[in-house]
């Protein structure tokens, strides 16, 4: 079993950046693949990027390539993504989500999820 928990969301101005958190209980962080997705009011729950258990290998979604990096840390069981150049299309529920030996990417992938986390860019 494992829990994720999510932090650092909050309003920023477009232009700006924040920087989310993702802590995740249990003993063997390093086998999972983590990634972040986010859902807009009315809109599905989309893939923003996700990394192998090794962190290693990387993907993001074309939408946020170039403005966004994901990262994790293993030692403390954190996975963090930094966002810069946010836009307000990037208003949303953040979404911390882990997949025992994959990297998921679709809703279907994730074995757990966090609770989210709202992240609003103002115009």
């Amino acid at each position: 079993q494992v829990q994720l928990v999510e932090s650092g969301g909050g309003l920023v101005q477009a232009g700006g950046s924040l920087r989310l958190s993702c802590a995740a209980s249990g003993r063997t962080f390093s086998n999972y693949g983590m990634s972040w997705f986010r859902q807009a009011p009315g809109k599905a729950r989309e893939f923003v990027a996700g990394l192998s258990g090794s962190g290693i290998s990387t993907s993001y979604a074309d939408s946020v390539t170039g403005r966004f990096t994901i990262s994790r840390d293993n030692a403390k069981h954190t996975v963090s993504l930094e966002m810069n150049s946010l836009k307000p299309e990037d208003t949303a529920v953040y979404y911390c989500a882990a997949a025992r030996f994959r990297v998921p990417e679709t809703y279907l992938d994730v074995d757990y999820w966090g609770q989210g986390t709202q992240v609003t860019v103002s115009s």
